[in-house]
């Protein structure tokens, strides 16, 4: 696994923010940082556009985003403590699965957030 791993993500969605406070606390991830977009928007790449791609996560040699970053961080999962990122581990550790749910997750942020009146672009 790569050494370094910055994981951004939308600190305003409750399901991004769920998973980003599973992984921070309970994935045994080594090397692994965590960043709200909300908060660090300069954190995004200019181009990256977090609404329709999803997270991002950042290795020492490459940027996945959506569906390639879940799975990826699901791949790596060393034995987590928590049952719903076991279950995520199960579900997100196919790459086929991965990219069948994921558009499904991304409008169910657009939902919520507009739910919550939260606009979905970060700037």
């Amino acid at each position: 696994m790569d050494k370094k791993l910055v994981f951004i993500y939308d600190g305003e969605c409750p399901f991004c923010n769920h998973f980003a406070e599973l992984l921070e606390l309970k994935s045994n991830i080594p090397y692994l940082e965590i960043k709200d977009a909300r908060n660090k928007p300069s954190e995004l790449p200019r181009e990256y556009d977090i609404d329709s791609k999803g997270a991002l996560l950042v290795t020492s040699n490459q940027m996945l985003s959506g569906a390639e970053a879940i799975n990826f961080l699901c791949s790596n999962l060393c034995n987590p403590s928590n049952t719903l990122l076991q279950i995520l581990k199960l579900i997100f550790i196919s790459k086929k699965r991965s990219s069948m749910i994921f558009p499904f997750l991304i409008k169910a942020r657009r939902i919520v957030l507009f739910a919550k009146g939260v606009p979905t672009k970060i700037t």
